[in-house]
């Protein structure tokens, strides 16, 4: 399939700067599991410490997962400014993409790579933000803190872990992460900036079913057999409807919508938000979707938790029926929902108590009811204060025209850690990007604009020197 070339753009030595970095990063192998960043983290201390930054690399007590943290001293007339980006990635499946996904090749105008979207770009952006202003010998007004975080995509060891243990090397007063979404229009030109404010919590569910083994010639009853009984489980799960949810901030998030988009988007908006039952909402719903299809699946999340079968494992022979299959399934929780009365509708649904539903975590059992009411608790960040007021400011002035929307991210980020503390964090994507590119994150020939880069160093730089500088 041929994709369209990225647009030129307007060359700067701190654009290909960030751009020659970000290479680098995707081609350390940071796959996790087992999310190996060792090597990773000790390049980004050799770029940072001959510029006199105090860094800090905190080893988990797996080996692998390694956390940089690089210091820019301030006077401590506020309090710390924190930017925080994962540098372990999500598996390959080689085969299916048309470039090697660790040479971090550039093509037509995009760097590809494993990371090159998720997450390796952003740390590319804040890292080099905060080396130039540290080659610039900046004066602060208050210290920056740069994190680049490790064990993110589904770790034992990531920023809970860290702040868990090591708060005090990360305690900010506002914060930045991924989660948001500078998009691009069929045109190239950013209209809208999304800015996250609160997450959704995640959930996987192990589903075993246990049946009659045998010769695959028998004729079992369906419901007799382990895989019967799963694909009826799943059936019934891939199917269902979740109820219409709206939090504050996705309700902000559609009013914004609407006002960028009027016609039958704004209307349709209207009517969601004016429902008075269930039924009502999901109709409405069903016509916000309808009127916006390129941003269906997202806007379908935003409103209600979601229930996806990602692994499926059964049988070890073709003419064997299996005595035992079991499935994956990832859940996206609307913030506020327990997951264990989840867990029990999930089971309510199937309606096979011989279906075995338990929660896979990768926390010890004994913490992890703790740890689920802790991110149930958390409550959107404020956009109240100088960092928002920052990135809006900055985003009209790199992207003139487009409007910020505050939103609730569909996924879930390493975010929490501070927000269960009461430090707002901004979840941004800096630098822009077209739906193909979009879609590409967690899949193949991931790949991010050369031009989105450059644009992206100079929104964080900018936002940086309006929020620390004196």
């Amino acid at each position: 399939m041929s994709v369209p070339a990225a647009q030129a753009a307007p060359r700067s030595a701190e654009g290909d700067a960030a751009v020659a970095l970000l290479q680098d990063l995707i081609r350390f192998d940071t796959v996790n599991a087992p999310g190996d960043t060792t090597k990773l983290a000790a390049y980004l201390d050799s770029l940072f410490k001959p510029l006199g930054v105090e860094t800090e690399i905190i080893l988990a007590p797996n080996g692998k997962a390694a956390h940089f943290i690089a210091r820019l001293k301030g006077d401590g007339s506020l309090e710390p400014v924190l930017l925080a980006a994962h540098t372990d990635v999500v598996p390959v499946e080689r085969e299916f993409w048309t470039v090697d996904p660790f040479a971090a090749t550039i093509k037509d105008g995009f760097i590809y790579g494993r990371g090159a979207l998720d997450n390796k770009s952003a740390v590319a952006v804040f890292a080099h933000a905060v080396m130039r202003l540290a080659r610039e010998k900046a004066k602060l007004k208050r210290d920056i803190i740069f994190l680049a975080e490790a064990d993110e995509e589904q770790g034992r060891f990531n920023t809970g872990w860290l702040a868990q243990n090591h708060w005090d090397k990360i305690k900010a007063a506002v914060a930045l992460n991924e989660g948001g979404n500078t998009m691009l229009d069929t045109d190239g030109k950013v209209r809208q900036i999304n800015i996250s404010v609160a997450d959704k919590q995640t959930l996987n569910l192990k589903l075993t079913a246990r049946g009659k083994a045998a010769h695959s010639s028998l004729a079992v009853p369906p419901l007799e057999t382990a895989n019967g009984q799963l694909i009826a489980a799943l059936g019934k799960i891939a199917f269902a409807e979740t109820p219409i949810r709206l939090t504050l901030p996705a309700i902000t998030y559609f009013k914004g919508l609407a006002k960028l988009n009027p016609g039958p988007l704004s209307g349709a908006v209207d009517r969601l938000l004016a429902a008075g039952d269930d039924a009502a909402r999901l109709v409405a719903a069903k016509a916000v979707l309808e009127a916006h299809p390129q941003e269906a699946p997202t806007l379908s999340a935003l409103m209600r938790d979601t229930m996806v079968v990602t692994m499926i494992n059964a049988g070890v022979k073709p003419n064997i029926i299996p005595g035992e299959a079991e499935a994956i399934m990832n859940a996206r929780l609307m913030p506020g929902v327990d997951v264990y009365q989840f867990v029990e509708q999930v089971k309510a649904l199937i309606g096979n108590p011989a279906i075995e539903v338990e929660i896979v975590n990768s926390r010890p059992k004994e913490e992890q009811a703790e740890f689920f009411r802790q991110r149930s608790a958390i409550q959107p960040s404020s956009i109240e204060t100088d960092l928002f007021g920052a990135l809006e400011k900055q985003a009209k002035r790199v992207w003139p025209g487009a409007q910020v929307l505050p939103m609730m991210l569909q996924a879930s980020t390493d975010a929490g850690a501070w927000r269960a503390r009461g430090v707002p964090v901004y979840g941004i994507r800096p630098f822009p990007t077209d739906p193909d590119t979009s879609s590409r994150v967690h899949g193949h020939d991931e790949r991010v604009a050369v031009k989105s880069i450059h644009e992206g160093v100079d929104y964080v730089y900018g936002v940086l020197k309006q929020v620390a500088a004196q």
